[in-house]
């Protein structure tokens, strides 16, 4: 009679150590705040910060930085600005001329990130893989961007820490048809001068 109930006891202690191991995991934080990498990107509009969450989006912020170190964001203009949406720039020039970029990244919706006002993410095509340089900012919360069972999402990389209201106010400018897009696209341009590491 002993043996089943060591064997009960076994059991139940190793689906306690895997819930254990579980719950850590869900309480991992977002981002560790001290080591998050941070970068300011500054348009016509004025300057916001973004907090880079690395632990939790590996590939897709090497991605950003590889292009904010090659200065390959400055130029480019904010091409999709939809009010209680999302403000999304990174990928073209203020003459609409799409800026050449690298392959595609591998994409991360799964990250347990969500699509929460102020978070950045990836933007990217139909294909769930086709996110090359451009981003975009939540204005509000988004959770139909999340990931579900039966589809991918967008991958969220990291937050707007300083400067939200320099998107708020994107967010509620003017937008019409513009180069090839037939509507969102600011009436005076928002460009993006530069986007700069911070230490």
């Amino acid at each position: 009679m002993r043996l089943p109930i060591t064997l009960s006891c076994l059991v139940l202690a190793t689906c306690l150590s895997t819930a254990s191991v579980s719950l850590a995991q869900d309480k991992a934080p977002v981002s560790n705040a001290a080591n998050a990498q941070r970068v300011r990107v500054v348009t016509t509009a004025g300057s916001f910060v973004i907090e880079l969450d690395h632990a939790r989006a590996p590939m897709t912020v090497d991605a950003f930085l590889g292009y904010v170190k090659n200065g390959f964001y400055s130029g480019t203009i904010f091409h999709r600005v939809v009010a209680g949406f999302v403000a999304q720039g990174g990928g073209f020039s203020k003459d609409f001329e799409q800026k050449p970029v690298t392959s595609s990244v591998v994409n991360e919706s799964g990250n347990g990130l969500s699509n929460l006002r102020g978070t950045v993410g990836f933007a990217r095509s139909n294909e769930p893989h086709s996110g090359t340089s451009q981003f975009y900012v939540n204005l509000a919360d988004n959770l139909d961007l999340n990931p579900r069972p039966t589809r991918w999402g967008y991958a969220v990389f990291g937050k707007i820490v300083e400067g939200m209201e320099v998107v708020d106010e994107i967010g509620h400018r003017p937008t019409g048809p513009g180069g090839p897009f037939d509507r969102s696209v600011p009436v005076d341009a928002v460009v993006i001068e530069q986007i700069e590491l911070l230490p």
